[in-house]
């Protein structure tokens, strides 16, 4: 889900309150390189406030001049960049051009209904027919995703993406910084007391508790990231014991290639792990970019994690080519 979703319904219903009305504009298709997905929202208020993004540059700057001034008042769609003239003048870069769905967005318990979904860490599909704007709202299956047909337009809605960190150290520092600028809820664990009183950053909070206790509490589901940072196996394995046994999206460990083999062997030796379960383990942590400090140790693993997202597995790529290179050596 893109992460920006939930701030751009809180925006749209703070707008409504305040007795505004609002037009929401999906990017509904893309052809060539766009610099926003499918699905990509952007509010517009008639008073000039917006919320999200759909493409960036001069498309954004169109869509709230005309749309502050003349809010939209039934579904439509709008193609930027299906001519030469058109590419030039809004910038869109490699000639790439993109289909916009516009629709009023003035039902403030619809907003609601998305907002609690979110917040619950659910995730819904929302279809609006294109005729005469009838939403229907439905839990998401395997089979749904973001389209637009001739007849209505469908998109998907669902939870922020959320990383626990656990370790409280530099590493741990800086991943939580770099993954709140990602769009990720954060949270921390570390029950090592020297680094609960040595933690820093006071709008990320340390969560009381074990960090098997913690991840066992939460609700962690395919939007959710766990790392394991402390570099402490007594701390590391305990949030392993659990993290292995959830949905989680990406369950990584720090630690050398020597050192995550041996932990994976004490998981199957010592805690009936499967080889299976042990080897869904991403460690060493983060794609191979010669880290060393904490900072590029932090870059590194939310680089494979954003590739991950996007559907890149670059690890698998670079150890499948090293395979490659050492069996025809």
């Amino acid at each position: 889900m893109q992460s920006s979703q939930l701030e751009v319904l809180q925006g749209c219903l703070a707008c409504l309150k305040q007795g505004n009305k609002v037009t929401l504009v999906s990017v509904a298709k893309t052809w060539g390189t766009s610099p926003r997905p499918v699905g990509a929202l952007l509010a517009v208020c008639d008073d000039g406030r917006f919320f999200g993004s759909v493409s960036g540059g001069c498309v954004e700057e169109d869509l709230i001049e005309r749309l502050q001034n003349n809010p939209i008042t039934a579904a439509t769609t709008y193609i930027y960049g299906d001519t030469p003239e058109q590419r030039a003048k809004f910038g869109l870069p490699c000639g790439g051009s993109l289909q916009l769905v516009l629709e009023p967005f003035n039902d403030v318990a619809h907003i609601e209904q998305l907002i609690t979904a979110i917040q619950q860490r659910k995730t819904v599909y929302r279809r609006v027919a294109l005729s005469d704007g009838a939403i229907k709202v439905e839990p998401l299956q395997p089979e749904h995703e973001a389209h637009l047909s001739d007849s209505h337009w469908s998109n998907i809605f669902g939870p922020v993406w959320q990383m626990l960190i656990v370790g409280a150290g530099e590493t741990g520092r800086y991943l939580a910084e770099m993954s709140l600028a990602l769009g990720f809820d954060v949270l921390v664990s570390d029950p090592r007391p020297q680094y609960i009183k040595n933690w820093p950053l006071n709008h990320v909070p340390l969560l009381p508790g074990f960090p098997d206790d913690i991840i066992q509490n939460m609700k962690v589901d395919k939007r959710t990231v766990i790392v394991t940072v402390a570099h402490d196996p007594k701390v590391d394995d305990m949030a392993l014991l659990q993290a292995l046994h959830s949905d989680a999206f990406y369950v990584g460990a720090l630690g050398s290639k020597s050192n995550n083999q041996s932990r994976r062997e004490r998981l199957v030796e010592h805690f009936g792990f499967s080889w299976q379960q042990v080897n869904q383990l991403r460690g060493p942590v983060g794609l191979p970019i010669g880290s060393k400090t904490p900072p590029e140790i932090a870059l590194a693993i939310l680089a494979e994690i954003t590739a991950l997202r996007n559907g890149r597995d670059i690890s698998a790529q670079l150890n499948a080519a090293n395979n490659r290179e050492e069996q025809s050596a």
